[in-house]
């Protein structure tokens, strides 16, 4: 397991420490073994509007989820150690909404010291100015939603072509 930050920075949760990581920044990594379905921590932040929201993702924001038809969750808050969680094309967690809130839960079993991933589920504007480094075999190259791969896998191929 790469080495524990300062917990003063980004404290830890029952699951998970932050350390240094290899994908990108810090990272959250597995404590322990976790079991597939295990609630691995809670996404939290502040719930705004989906005005709000369109005008702080204008400014940079990537830190916001999708709450309902009206508002949003701003995860850019000191208390949210989820939001170090990075992306990666083949994630051992995904994002599951629970009345306000969003809960990061493990797809499979994660060994202790894993780095936990889940896919951000990013749409095509601006696709290639997010490019992913999280590694996997079947990295896609940039941050997208798994359903958005096969047309990302098309235009590279339409790209190299030319």
């Amino acid at each position: 397991m790469p080495p524990a930050l300062n917990s003063s920075i980004v404290p830890d949760t029952a699951l998970v420490c932050f350390c240094p990581s290899a994908i990108h920044g810090i990272g959250g990594f597995a404590k322990a073994d976790i079991a597939a379905g295990t609630r691995v921590i809670k996404y939290v932040g502040e719930k705004i509007t989906k005005a709000e929201s369109l005008r702080r993702c204008e400014s940079a924001n990537e830190y916001i989820f999708s709450l309902d038809d009206t508002h949003d969750l701003d995860g850019n808050v000191t208390w949210n150690p989820a939001r170090f969680l990075n992306h990666s094309c083949d994630p051992n967690c995904e994002t599951e909404p629970d009345g306000g809130r969003i809960w990061i839960v493990a797809r499979c079993g994660i060994r202790a010291g894993e780095e936990i991933t889940f896919n951000y589920g990013y749409d095509l504007e601006d696709y290639r100015e997010h490019p992913c480094r999280c590694g996997a075999s079947d990295c896609i190259g940039y941050i997208v939603a798994e359903e958005l791969f096969e047309h990302v896998r098309k235009q590279h191929a339409l790209a190299e072509e030319a």
